[in-house]
């Protein structure tokens, strides 16, 4: 989901602008407003602003003052407000990132720190700072562009439920040597985390990370053997994309096996020529397949946990996840396909 804390305001398109920047972002997941010329809908949170305050619509909280830290003057005078439980938000000209981890450090009791991000590239290490970051990060936008430019930075995009499924697998064929690419996150990876990677979008397999490694390699928790170059993986907003065309920076879906999920940035891709091993199973959406290395660090997930691809055999059951069956450039579409 949206990290709850970003509270969206457009400020600059006016009328029917405004509107179509809340309808579109609505539809990705943000719940929380500025502004008083669209209706709230279900349990949304808005606020209207007022001079250089941040009133609730809903009447139930005290005013959010805003206040605009130029140097470490202004700055010790904001620390000492917060510490008395006041709520501010937070206008930076100048350095923003070194004097927001001195507030969040410090601060303490009742009060509430929130910040303005101008742009939609300060929001990140506002979200971030110190792994803590604000209390609320209010967002100006001035038009839908922007909006789309928040959400490519924001790695929790993913809102909608996965729906896994467990996959039979009918024959597992060496296939010779082909092009396979390693994906190299810049986080961290838990043992039974991992992307999604299929060859058909429809049908999408979990290819678990090498945290585990093996006796004879060190575990890299930031890799994950992901598969061969044609293969699809599932990005983070919901788009797959072809394993070839992975870039640095691109966010991606990782997830543990029917629990939580993730968005992760892609550090580094390995393309190399390596044996290959074709996976064909059944499933809910038909035959599908995968083609991964051969390699006891390759690891597809199961339902009693990770398989390493040189264990594959017929008639064991891998999880993965069915999605729409229509793509056009990774993005789902209303179609009739079929894909082998």
């Amino acid at each position: 989901m949206i990290d709850p804390r970003i509270l969206l305001y457009p400020v600059a398109a006016p009328g029917e602008g405004r509107q179509e920047v809340v309808r579109r972002a609505r539809g990705r997941g943000f719940r929380r407003f500025v502004g008083t010329s669209v209706a709230p809908v279900g349990e949304e949170e808005w606020y209207r602003r007022s001079g250089s305050r941040y009133w609730s619509r809903a009447g139930q909280e005290a005013p959010v003052e805003e206040v605009t830290v130029r140097g470490p003057q202004e700055l010790r005078a904001v620390q000492k407000r917060l510490g008395a439980g006041e709520q501010l938000a937070v206008r930076w000209k100048g350095e923003r990132v070194i004097p927001l981890e001195t507030l969040v450090a410090s601060r303490g009791g009742a009060g509430k720190l929130w910040v303005v991000a101008e742009r939609p590239e300060e929001v990140p290490g506002l979200l971030g700072a110190l792994e803590h970051g604000a209390d609320t990060v209010v967002v100006e936008l001035r038009g839908v562009p922007e909006l789309e430019a928040l959400e490519a930075l924001l790695d929790s995009a993913w809102v909608r439920p996965l729906d896994w499924q467990s996959a039979r697998t009918e024959a597992v064929t060496p296939v010779g040597m082909g092009d396979r690419v390693i994906v190299d996150t810049t986080s961290l990876l838990a043992p039974d985390e991992g992307l999604f990677v299929g060859s058909a979008a429809a049908f999408l397999f979990h290819v678990v990370s090498e945290t585990r490694g093996s006796r004879y390699t060190r575990p890299r928790p930031f890799r994950v053997n992901a598969g061969a170059a044609h293969s699809y993986v599932l990005l983070a907003n919901g788009e797959t994309r072809y394993l070839s065309e992975l870039e640095p920076g691109d966010a991606i879906l990782v997830a543990r096996p029917r629990g939580a999920v993730r968005s992760v940035r892609v550090g580094r891709l390995k393309t190399e020529r390596r044996p290959l091993k074709m996976l064909s199973a059944s499933t809910p959406v038909g035959r599908c397949t995968v083609f991964v290395q051969e390699a006891e660090t390759v690891r597809l997930t199961g339902p009693d946990g990770p398989v390493a691809s040189t264990s594959l055999r017929p008639g064991m059951r891998l999880l993965g996840v069915r999605l729409p069956r229509g793509r056009h450039l990774g993005v789902v579409v209303e179609e009739t396909i079929e894909e082998r």
